[in-house]
């Protein structure tokens, strides 16, 4: 991987904006952060993205957009494929210090919130990997109309059709080539 590694990057100093009045923002981009997704995921592309930060009575209200591809396995015909992804985030940030006293604040209070550090500095770095953690898609597919695999032998069905020998058929699902559903009586 190449490119600028998320560590300081994504912290941005923001004592400036805490200081003005509520309504305050800056605005700000970053491109070519390469973000560690943990063992599960893994991104074909640098992020980028955009995030605006708003001044409010309490501390910080966050938005951005962040876009990149993520590298993942088709899920009917397990191709590698990369998945391009846009996905948005909002969030609040209280200080940990009060601005006008220096005493330290209490996060237990709302331990869901996010903390600027004691130099009044966002990390927005887990931010956007629990958002790009959040959209990657449940069941990802090379393509809308991709056929999968077949179930008996494996192959692409893309290959076209073919035909298997019904002595494939697995003895314990014998059984089941005797069941018929009754539509009439169905209610489910």
């Amino acid at each position: 991987m190449t490119g600028a590694s998320a560590s300081g990057v994504l912290t941005y100093p923001v004592a400036a904006l805490l200081a003005e009045p509520a309504g305050s923002r800056r605005d700000f981009t970053f491109d070519g952060i390469w973000l560690d997704m943990g063992d599960d995921l893994e991104l074909a592309a640098a992020v980028a993205g955009r995030v605006r930060f708003s001044r409010t009575s309490r501390g910080l209200f966050i938005t951005g957009l962040a876009e990149t591809a993520l590298a993942l396995t088709c899920s009917r015909c397990l191709r590698p494929i990369e998945l391009p992804l846009t996905v948005a985030f909002s969030e609040e940030a209280l200080p940990t210090i009060d601005l006008v006293s220096g005493k330290p604040l209490d996060p237990s209070i709302e331990p869901e919130i996010i903390r600027l550090t004691d130099h009044h500095e966002v990390q927005l770095e887990p931010v956007i990997r629990e958002a790009v953690q959040l959209g990657e898609p449940i069941a990802p597919v090379c393509r809308l109309d991709c056929p999968g695999l077949c179930i008996v032998c494996g192959e692409a069905l893309e290959n076209g059709p073919h035909e298997h020998d019904e002595a494939l058929l697995d003895p314990r699902l014998e059984v089941l080539r005797a069941f018929r559903v009754d539509g009439g009586a169905e209610t489910g």
